[in-house]
């Protein structure tokens, strides 16, 4: 380590061999300064090396304990060091990170306890919204590039139905059948339960009436959420994430989604969905100085929660393989526990913020995670328990791979605006975007829904003339069997032609009913008497 970065000489014993595993030579995030023994120490500065960003993350804490804050915190200084950062927007509060911050008592005297050189200063946005609920620029996605894994995720449907899902895609693929929204899967499922579709599918397994019921039904029940605008086009690209800006800072792409609260299962998968189309999409590029992107994941555990073991999987291989791509993932969640062991042990940063210890099952919890950090001078039970708002144990890569130590850290205070910027200015920031015009207005072009829909309407217009066709074949035979003219009795009469008409005897049969009385009289020439 170079001389600058030598470890503060008031410092001895644990605490020094602390904070000498922070002082790293090359660049590295500012975090906060280091907690021992009640007191904090401004010296001993608690950091993380910016090329180790792309070794993945977890954020963790209970409610109200300075999680979105720290996420604020990093996203400000990636973006400074030219590193594009994409969040997600929960509870509508992080897009005050494009507007300088307010100055206060609390801001200096938190800068004044961790040696932070605190400057009101707002980074550079983008502003999304899915499918255009709500404010922000909308990111669409088809229903083809969703994927049925992800998509029975968002349906909640079980496994069979998930296969069966599969082969519908499947299919759709191989004919040519784009499925780019809803109604286009629809009329899918429809056509291959239907007379004329049933045996398309018979070779690899077949579709059941049951389950494309359900499937069809969820789908609808879907749609009445209101979710039908999420899937169309024009598809939202997600290389837009990867932009900086024209003084060389990285854009904080923000996406807002306090629209969508209510729908967990679709904005957690949407961001799943964000996170696979890009490890789709970027060259390998193994280890760099500074990563391409740093994603941040809210609200995990609604991600996990009733995932099939397939949804599982496809996280799990994308989380491995997409740090080699050079996008680094942070999982943002309550509890360590609610992200599955698999994915945990990806992860290679970690910020834990306060756990509580309410309930026998808080406890539990608390020592499990307790269980998950390297060895520590610390209690981490009385740690993690006693910590405020703003303060955090935190644990991370140093630049040779390596864990450092366990440190309980106070956390330095945002620059930016730590709350929501007013509704105009985000409208304004919004329409003022030069991706707006390209994604603002929907686009339905020929897909699934209107091959389908033409081939069906083509299928019935050649039944009706080969109907035609057959009638005009039959009157023709028949012609061709009836007498020859000398053969034929004589012609009866007009009145006996008339009276032995089919219309003569239906109106006989009517003739004591009003409509009846008001057609006879009409023919024998009676006139309606007027009233």
């Amino acid at each position: 380590m170079s001389v600058s970065e030598q470890p503060p000489a008031s410092l001895a014993g644990p605490a020094a061999e602390i904070a000498a595993g922070y002082a790293f030579e090359g660049p590295a995030l500012e975090l906060g300064a280091l907690l021992w023994d009640g007191t904090c120490h401004p010296d001993a500065r608690i950091r993380i090396p910016l090329p180790v960003l792309n070794r993945h993350g977890l954020v963790a804490g209970a409610t109200g304990t300075g999680k979105t804050k720290t996420l604020q915190l990093i996203a400000e200084q990636l973006s400074a060091n030219g590193v594009p950062v994409f969040l997600a927007d929960i509870k509508g509060d992080v897009s005050g990170i494009s507007a300088p911050g307010a100055d206060g008592e609390k801001v200096r005297e938190r800068a004044g306890q961790v040696g932070q050189e605190w400057q009101a200063r707002g980074f550079p946005c983008e502003f999304y919204g899915l499918g255009g609920t709500g404010p922000g620029i909308p990111v669409r996605a088809t229903v083809t590039s969703f994927g049925p894994v992800l998509l029975s995720k968002v349906l909640q449907l079980n496994q069979t139905q998930e296969q069966s899902l599969g082969l519908i895609f499947h299919y759709a693929d191989a004919k040519g059948l784009e499925l780019v929204d809803l109604k286009d899967l629809r009329a899918v499922v429809a056509f291959l339960v239907s007379d004329t579709g049933k045996a398309e599918l018979k070779g690899i397994g077949g579709l059941s009436t049951a389950t494309a019921g359900v499937i069809l039904r969820a789908i609808t029940a879907f749609e009445q959420e209101g979710a039908g605008g999420f899937f169309g086009e024009p598809e939202f690209d997600t290389g837009e994430f990867l932009r900086t800006a024209a003084d060389g800072r990285g854009i904080v792409s923000v996406l807002e989604l306090p629209a969508v609260q209510d729908k967990p299962q679709l904005f957690s998968t949407f961001l799943m969905w964000m996170l696979a189309d890009l490890f789709n999409d970027l060259p390998e590029v193994g280890d760099l100085e500074k990563p391409k992107l740093v994603f941040f994941f809210d609200e995990a555990h609604l991600l996990f929660g009733g995932a099939s073991k397939a949804f599982l999987a496809s996280i799990t291989q994308t989380v491995r393989l997409i740090r080699s791509k050079g996008v680094g993932v942070f999982f943002v969640t309550q509890s360590p526990k609610d992200v599955p062991s698999d994915v945990l042990g990806q992860l290679g940063n970690r910020v834990q913020h306060a756990l509580r210890a309410f309930t026998p099952d808080d406890a539990k919890a608390l020592k499990a995670a307790v269980r998950t950090f390297p060895n520590s001078p610390y209690d981490l039970e009385e740690v993690l328990t006693g910590l405020g708002t703003g303060e955090a144990v935190i644990t991370v890569l140093s630049e040779k791979g390596a864990p450092t130590p366990v440190a309980a850290t106070r956390l330095r205070a945002p620059e930016s605006l730590m709350g929501p910027v007013e509704a105009v200015a985000l409208d304004a920031a919004v329409k003022g975007s030069p991706l707006y015009a390209r994604y603002a207005e929907a686009v339905d072009r020929e897909s699934a829904y209107e091959k389908l829909t033409a081939e069906q309407r083509a299928a019935e217009a050649a039944a009706l003339e080969a109907a035609a066709a057959k009638e005009a074949e039959k009157a023709e035979k028949e012609a061709a069997r009836a007498p020859a003219p000398k053969d034929r009795k004589e012609e009866p009469s007009l009145a006996e032609q008339v009276v032995g008409s089919g219309i003569f005897t239906s109106l006989a049969r009517s003739i004591g009913t009003q409509l009846g009385r008001e057609i006879s009289r009409s023919i024998f020439g009676t006139a309606r008497r007027r009233r």
